[in-house]
């Protein structure tokens, strides 16, 4: 069995609001073994009010944080993505437990870099930023009072990270090193391109049959190489339609 590899691990916390919440975020990762923290969207946090909440001995991960600006750029170089969030809906999901997600990272984090994606405190993620995720979790909880705090919610899903291992029994298993982020944003939206230009995609709600298309492919486990011949093929459907119009 294998465990995480905790390194190819980072935890990304969009807007947050509060710079005691990530100093105890700090401290729930370090508790954990991950030490690598992006901030991406605010900046300017007090970093005595971070140190306190974090204590002395996580001082190292807050030194190591990394304040980014845009989201889709931060995430640009990751393997894979994983979102959080307790609202639920037909088009945010569909959800896995904190568990289930841990026995996939365990494994897909042998060679991969995995960002593990927080939103706001009041509002958590939206549909936009969820759309640049492979998996999406949500913790169980009461249905009397289902919201978390944010180094709440890092903790127990580093905990099951931390805990899990990889049902793979040898190398051959494990799975490969995936398409980065980046790289499947670039086929998403030639994608999305081809299938507007045929008239497929509702241009009232175009993002609709994407976000399937998405998950599809999130589900199969994409490749760099098998990005490059999807475009191939979107480039000759997008060069076959537009000869078929003229």
């Amino acid at each position: 069995m294998l465990k995480a590899k905790t390194k190819n691990i980072s935890i990304v916390l969009y807007k947050p609001k509060y710079a005691g919440n990530i100093g105890s975020v700090a401290r729930a990762a370090k508790n954990m073994g991950i030490s690598n923290i992006i901030v991406v969207g605010t900046t300017g946090f007090d970093r005595e009010e971070m140190q306190q909440r974090s204590t002395h001995l996580a001082a190292d991960v807050l030194d190591k944080i990394q304040y980014c600006e845009r989201l889709d750029e931060t995430l640009g170089g990751f393997n894979y993505i994983v979102g959080t969030t307790a609202r639920l809906g037909k088009a945010r999901g569909p959800f896995i437990s904190p568990r289930a997600a841990a026995c996939d990272i365990a494994d897909i984090s042998q060679k991969n870099k995995i960002a593990l994606l927080f939103g706001p405190e009041d509002t958590g993620l939206a549909n936009e930023e969820l759309r640049l995720c492979q998996a999406v979790v949500t913790i169980p909880t009461s249905r009397e009072f289902t919201s978390l705090n944010l180094s709440h919610a890092v903790m127990i899903l580093c905990y099951e990270i931390f805990t899990a291992s990889s049902g793979a029994a040898n190398k051959e298993e494990i799975t490969p090193k995936l398409a980065r982020s980046q790289e499947l944003e670039g086929m998403y939206g030639q994608i999305k391109t081809l299938l507007a230009d045929i008239e497929f995609l509702n241009p009232e709600n175009p993002d609709y049959w994407m976000m399937h298309l998405r998950r599809f492919f999130a589900r199969a486990g994409i490749l760099s190489r098998e990005v490059m011949i999807v475009r191939g093929i979107c480039r000759q459907l997008e060069w076959y339609a537009h000869h078929k119009k003229t």
